[in-house]
């Protein structure tokens, strides 16, 4: 048995990641990580006792050279007697329609697949290619991901929860929210070069991807840049000792859980607003007779539960326990406030939590409010702190919101729950997205504006005879509010360059062959999985 293969073995056993009987799908894509992965795993499979397929999802990307991927894949698992499993999909068109960017709407969509392998079979889209059901996806993720994974945090900003980078597993649940299967990464102790070494000793070949040296993508920089530079010149074993933190940071993500859990089951308390127990009628926004026009009422009432369901927020107030509160440290009550957030939707920075903190111990009449993202507020009484959700029979005052947006670089706008990033795409590269999408990099500065649209704000989207005013574009999409309130766009100096859902500015489109940058938007997420 090989060295490293004798590495992994001890892993994978000391962390209980595969056991005997296991049916295991090893996620392929040609690379060096993914290749070696499975070709350790052809080893052990006799020790481990597990029963091993081949899945490979084609990104369609790159044309031809996916395909090649794909083929290169299955022609691997045909020559150790493999079950191939394969599926694809339009990445670019999803990342467009969903306005993500592309690495988001290729993880997104590569995972779903994987998901869907660990479905039980009558339910699952790709059951019909199994011969029996999986219940383990692995991946090939390596110590080089992982430490990329915490720097970028680190770069972007993050708390302790982001620093535990790429989780070893990631437990599936099928729709009854019963345990399906496991995406478990057992090369996470092993280094990338590791892994090339022993497919040259082996004499297995591999596929390159050209993208993994687009230092358009912020990865590529800092695997080609930033880590090199630090191990030079700062520290020698930085990836090793950034896979550490992850590792420290889980556990102490893990702890902290399990104290918030209890917190939350005992010192907040959590309860339905009159305003929506209630009947609308009588408040005095709508004055009707219920015997002269009872169609009314029942329509006002069905609108409001409307909005109650609707609402991307939770429609409870929170009670917090000042006392209590006030008597705890300071990581305690951190902590609490940020889960209060987390339960009821609210989109907190850390800035929104240090101000609850302040409120909590000031003294002094109660009764003083402080206003947090999205319309929410938290009232300071003598002996509670009460997160006030907004009263959906007003119409929300949400706030103005503008952002620095560097190139390349990436934002996130929390009070309306995204972030814009900002990607430099390579000459070579941009053959493969919608020329609509792209910007003229030469015609920008390094340094951009993102904030919600303006009255007075026009803008010129390609394709389009002349400049608009963005309420008139906005009107004739039929975009409604709230979401028109919150609509983003970006700037360069004052002109409007970029809008979500349009084509970019006429002016600033990219010229053919030319270094271009891309708008991307996606969803903020509590817990992001790589």
């Amino acid at each position: 048995m090989h060295p490293l293969a004798q590495r992994v073995l001890s892993h994978i056993r000391g962390e209980e990641f595969l056991k005997a009987g296991d049916r295991v799908g090893v996620a392929v894509s040609g690379g060096i990580d993914s290749v070696a992965l499975l070709r350790l795993l052809l080893e052990l499979r006799g020790e481990l006792g597990i029963v091993l397929s081949v899945v490979h999802f084609n990104h369609k990307l790159r044309g031809t050279e996916s395909d090649g991927d794909e083929e290169f894949v299955g022609g691997l698992a045909c020559a150790h007697n493999l079950e191939f499993i394969s599926d694809s999909d339009d990445v670019a068109e999803h990342a467009e329609q969903e306005r993500v960017s592309l690495e988001t709407a290729a993880r997104d969509l590569r995972y779903g697949f994987f998901r869907s392998l660990l479905e039980p079979a009558e339910d699952g889209p790709h059951s019909g290619a199994l011969s029996s059901p999986l219940n383990k996806i692995v991946t090939g993720h390596t110590l080089d991901d992982q430490a990329e994974t915490v720097l970028m945090r680190l770069i972007r900003g993050s708390g302790l929860r982001g620093l535990g980078g790429i989780h070893p597993r990631i437990a599936v649940e099928d729709d009854g929210r019963e345990l399906s299967g496991e995406i478990v990464r057992p090369l996470l102790s092993v280094r990338r070069l590791e892994l090339e070494k022993y497919l040259t000793e082996i004499g297995q070949v591999w596929r390159e991807d050209f993208t993994n040296t687009d230092e358009s993508f912020t990865r590529n920089r800092v695997r080609k840049l930033l880590v090199p530079l630090l191990e030079k010149d700062f520290n020698p074993s930085i990836a090793e000792s950034l896979s550490e933190l992850a590792k420290i940071a889980r556990g102490e993500e893990d702890y902290w859980e399990n104290e918030v859990a209890g917190w939350m089951g005992t010192a907040v308390h959590w309860s339905e607003p009159e305003w929506a127990r209630s009947s609308v009628r009588g408040t005095g926004l709508v004055q009707i007779s219920m015997s002269a026009q009872p169609e009314l009422q029942e329509s006002a009432d069905a609108d409001l539960r409307s909005k109650i369901e609707a609402s991307p927020w939770l429609v409870m107030n929170a009670s917090l326990s000042r006392i209590w509160f006030l008597g705890e440290p300071i990581a305690v009550q951190r902590r609490v406030v940020k889960a209060i957030g987390e339960q009821a939707g609210i989109p907190l920075e850390f800035r929104h939590v240090e101000e609850v903190l302040r409120l909590a111990a000031e003294e002094g009449k109660a009764g003083k409010e402080l206003s947090l993202p999205l319309g929410w507020k938290v009232v300071r009484q003598q002996e509670e702190l009460l997160f006030v959700t907004p009263d959906l029979r007003n119409p929300m005052p949400l706030p103005d919101y503008e952002y620095p947006l560097p190139v390349p670089g990436r934002v996130e706008i929390r009070e309306g729950g995204f972030s814009i990033q900002a990607l430099q795409i390579s000459v070579d590269a941009t053959a493969g997205y919608n020329p609509d999408d792209l910007l003229d990099a030469d015609s920008l500065p390094t340094l951009l504006r993102v904030r919600n649209w303006r009255a007075g704000d026009r803008f010129w989207p390609a394709h389009t005879k002349s400049p608009k005013k963005i309420k008139e574009l906005l009107q004739e999409r039929h975009v409604a509010q709230p979401g028109r309130r919150f609509w983003p766009v970006v700037l360069s100096g004052d002109e409007v360059v970029w809008m979500r859902g349009f084509p970019v500015s006429a002016k600033y489109r990219a010229k053919r062959g030319a270094l271009a940058v891309l708008i991307a938007e996606e969803p903020i997420t509590g817990k992001s999985s790589t």
